[in-house]
């Protein structure tokens, strides 16, 4: 292993600057290695020389206007995005899986090309640019107390930027009557439709005790706890999911209500209700945040399917809210995810649906979008045999 990839050493990102070499601490939250090949770019670089360098894998670390870098990689995005248009026409997909995976490899090209224009970062997270605006706080909420100068892509720091106006904001959810600001890599619940399926969801009787499996912002156990639940257990791994969770319940007034606690899956014991959201798509993240959307292999499905019934208190109901995307993509049938339940000695009691209302649903231009338009988004009550 590389001295730069150990475990007590954080990755190092080299360069020739001024006839001289250079390294630098390098951050990348989607766990992207240092570039190897890095040369210095400024407000005289043309888009085109920029571009080619990008698809060759050779990073440019920016020493111009801090507005010029951002103009520079809105330039990079159109060319990637028109990259092989006049050239031929793309491969026409054979299925619905071939097509989803053909989108995810142009996704990710596009990811790493834009990725390769890079920005300097002082180790109190000033941008030692003209022009650049303080992101002390956005790089604080992601990255923590800041140690050391660094490098990282212009890319990612909109992203840090993006992430901390959502936190500042928030999300308005209808069904709590009150907004939820999600924190940096964990998931923002901007899919409205499966938090109202848990609002309108009839609650086992004498619901004195709920679980919620994954709760990433919190958003559900804050909605069961307003509902009236005696008492929540909300689980997650992520730290961030933690401190996000207990940060909004607190806000929401309901953190006597709810506990937060690390865990993988299931808390110690019994509940009248168990609900989990699991990420809807089997696949590999490629980045931290995408461990909201991928499961690999299904792993988080199949351990809540499996371990439900060993966490239910008698006639209670385990709610599983999924949608059923992977299906249409050919990801994952519907037969598997029925065997999945009869495996874990459950049934069902009832299926709640409800087709989404995002913008993608309807955009004829998407390349999924035949998956996306027939899309459900389902709540299935299970209980144990």
């Amino acid at each position: 292993m590389h001295p730069e990839h150990t475990a007590d050493a954080p990755a190092r990102i080299h360069w020739t600057e001024e006839g001289q070499p250079r390294n630098a601490r390098w951050r990348s939250e989607s766990g992207m290695p240092p570039p190897k090949k890095v040369v210095i770019a400024d407000d005289k670089t043309p888009a085109d020389v920029a571009y080619r360098l990008a698809c060759e894998g050779t990073a440019l670390l920016w020493r111009g206007d801090f507005h010029n870098a951002r103009q520079l990689l809105q330039a990079l995005a159109r060319r990637a995005d028109h990259k092989g248009g006049r050239a031929r026409a793309p491969k026409v997909p054979a299925s619905p899986a071939e097509a989803f995976h053909l989108h995810r490899q142009a996704q990710s090209q596009r990811a790493r090309t834009l990725a390769m224009l890079l920005l300097p970062f002082e180790a109190d997270y000033t941008v030692p640019l003209r022009r650049a605006p303080d992101v002390t706080q956005a790089c604080n909420e992601a990255y923590g107390r800041a140690d050391e100068a660094f490098v990282a892509s212009m890319r990612e720091l909109l992203g840090l930027i993006g992430a901390h106006e959502w936190r500042k904001n928030g999300v308005e959810i209808p069904a709590l009557d009150a907004r939820i600001h999600p924190h940096y890599g964990v998931f923002s619940p901007i899919r409205g439709e499966y938090v109202a399926l848990v609002a309108d969801a009839p609650l086992p009787p004498a619901c004195a005790l709920a679980f919620d499996i994954g709760t990433g912002t919190g958003v559900l156990a804050a909605l069961l706890a307003q509902r009236g639940v005696g008492r929540v257990v909300a689980t997650d791994m992520d730290a961030r999911a933690l401190s996000c969770a207990r940060e909004n319940l607190q806000r929401l007034g309901v953190a006597g209500t709810v506990e937060v606690v690390q865990a993988d899956l299931f808390p110690d014991g019994r509940a009248n209700l168990v609900v989990c959201n699991p990420p809807w798509l089997p696949g590999r993240p490629s980045s931290s945040i995408e461990y909201a959307v991928y499961d690999p292999d299904s792993r988080m499905l199949k351990g809540f399917l499996n371990g439900l019934a060993a966490h239910l208190a008698p006639g209670g109901e385990g709610w599983l809210i999924l949608s059923d995307l992977a299906e249409h993509l050919g990801l994952r049938p519907r037969e598997q995810l029925l065997a999945l339940i009869a495996a874990g000695g459950l049934e069902v009691i009832e299926r709640i649906d409800v087709r989404p209302t995002h913008p993608r649903a309807s955009d004829a231009a998407d390349p999924l979008h035949a998956a996306r338009a027939a899309e459900l988004t389902s709540l299935w009550r299970l209980r144990a045999l």
